[in-house]
């Protein structure tokens, strides 16, 4: 079974982690990943840095562009990667816009993570009908999980098509505003994570997008299973390094 699929059956709320690879130095990767493990994350979202990320706010743009200049490349973070598997057993998800992978040729890139031990993708700009169309097979063949997104303004129509289509859980976007934007929930978003819990999907959802303290932890994950944070992530990576990462997850999980 995939390893995300096993961490999606216990019963706890989960925590993923989400940093860009290669920041804030080039060689911070698996030290980065190493460590989330052993502050007890349930996921780690690897970033692959992108020249245009549109989803992604300030914090995490600034740090794409910071790897890139450091070196940062496509084949460099498989490289980094291929002995992770020794060291490390929490789920991996590589995290970036398809350019990059159509460049690699989508089928080399997806049986390189088999091979290294990467679970799943997250694609934010790979069209879902698109992705259903010409690549769920080559993905499935290589046992990777395609997580797929909804946002306050996805129909449910769209959303019951996204859920039949998946095999893992939704990355659930907590807002149409880019990462980083936002510091609390209120009613609005209260009202969406509970109306997409009442649609009784058959994926759990992991709530993105917002999420950076306890509070707001405690908030997304009221009606879901999990959630990811990012931009709050860097920062405190940007601020204190690579070292000080269990000090932040028990902000979080306090």
């Amino acid at each position: 079974m995939n390893r995300i699929n096993q961490k999606l059956q216990e019963d706890k709320k989960l925590l993923s982690i989400y940093f860009t690879a290669g920041y804030p130095k080039l060689e911070d990767t698996a030290t980065i990943i190493q460590n989330l493990e052993k502050s007890g994350v349930d996921l780690i979202e690897i970033g692959l840095p992108f020249s245009d990320p549109l989803a992604d706010g300030p914090t995490i743009q600034s740090s794409s562009t910071q790897a890139l200049k450091n070196g940062m490349t496509t084949k460099l973070l498989f490289e980094q990667l291929k002995d992770i598997r020794k060291t490390v057993n929490i789920p991996l998800t590589i995290m970036g816009y398809f350019n990059p992978m159509l460049q690699y040729g989508v089928e080399n890139f997806c049986a390189t993570c088999q091979e290294i031990g990467i679970d799943g993708l997250i694609i934010p700009d790979l069209p879902v009908d698109v992705y259903h169309d010409k690549y769920k097979a080559i993905f499935e063949n290589y046992g990777l999980i395609n997580v797929l997104l909804i946002t306050p303004q996805t129909s449910e129509e769209r959303i019951h098509f996204i859920d039949s289509i998946s095999n893992g859980f939704i990355y659930m976007v907590s807002s149409a505003s880019v990462t980083g934007s936002q510091s609390g929930f209120g009613m609005v978003q209260t009202n969406y994570f509970e109306r997409i819990a009442n649609m009784q999907l058959n994926n759990p959802q992991i709530v993105g997008f917002g999420i950076s303290n306890n509070e707001t932890f405690t908030q997304a994950t009221k009606y879901t299973k999990g959630a990811i944070i990012g931009s709050a992530f860097i920062k405190h990576l940007t601020k204190n390094g690579v070292d000080t990462i269990d000090a932040f997850v028990k902000k979080i999980r306090r």
